[in-house]
């Protein structure tokens, strides 16, 4: 039986991914690390991880772009997100968020959406965990807070390090085909969809 569900963030919820490629990409070239297509492969990884891709000399200054960058982001959440997140409080379900953002930047998230702190019972951000994903530590942790087996959760993901987490956790998943191929997530998930909207028939 399901009791909870545990969303990622970015192009799941919220449309930012495409800033962050953009971003990404953008240091990358100002601070090459030789690695082809540096900001779809880091989708999904917390900025711990990230670093480890650059010099020790330049991390401090990478460290103060993206600061800066997510003090002034703004957010915009998809089209159905919040009716789905208002649907499964009213049916009793318990919802998590767990993302590899910073504290920083979830500051700043809460400050442009403050409602959608009251539709998560747990938040785990990527300050909370030593192990980013794919590692399932964040997603166990929630499901831990939650009180809740987590064979009875839903983890909802768009990143292949993402789905490939909720799998590790024993959760189920559902996977978004917003960033990647479907083709690309589908292994990993027991359910595929292409926005967070289509998920409202299987919740109303």
């Amino acid at each position: 039986m399901i009791k909870a569900f545990l969303f990622d963030l970015d192009w799941v919820l919220i449309d930012s991914e495409g800033l962050y490629t953009r971003f990404w990409a953008d240091t990358e070239r100002e601070f090459p690390t030789g690695i082809p297509d540096f900001a779809k492969k880091i989708k999904g990884t917390n900025l711990k991880s990230i670093m480890n891709y650059f010099s020790e000399e330049d991390r401090p200054k990478i460290l103060a772009k993206i600061y800066d960058f997510d003090s002034h982001l703004t957010y915009a959440p998809f089209p159905g997100a919040e009716e789905v997140l208002k649907q499964l409080k009213a049916k009793g379900l318990k919802t998590a968020l767990v993302t590899s953002s910073n504290s920083e930047k979830m500051e700043q998230f809460h400050k442009v959406l403050p409602q959608f702190r009251w539709y998560f019972d747990v938040i785990i951000d990527g300050s909370m965990v030593t192990k980013g994903k794919p590692d399932p530590e964040g997603y166990l942790l929630a499901a831990q807070a939650l009180n809740e087996d987590p064979k009875n959760c839903i983890v909802v993901e768009d990143s292949l390090q993402g789905v490939m987490a909720g799998r590790a956790s024993g959760a189920h998943v559902w996977g978004m085909s917003t960033t990647l191929p479907a083709d690309v997530i589908a292994p990993h998930a027991d359910r595929l969809f292409s926005n967070i909207a289509e998920i409202l028939p299987l919740i109303g």
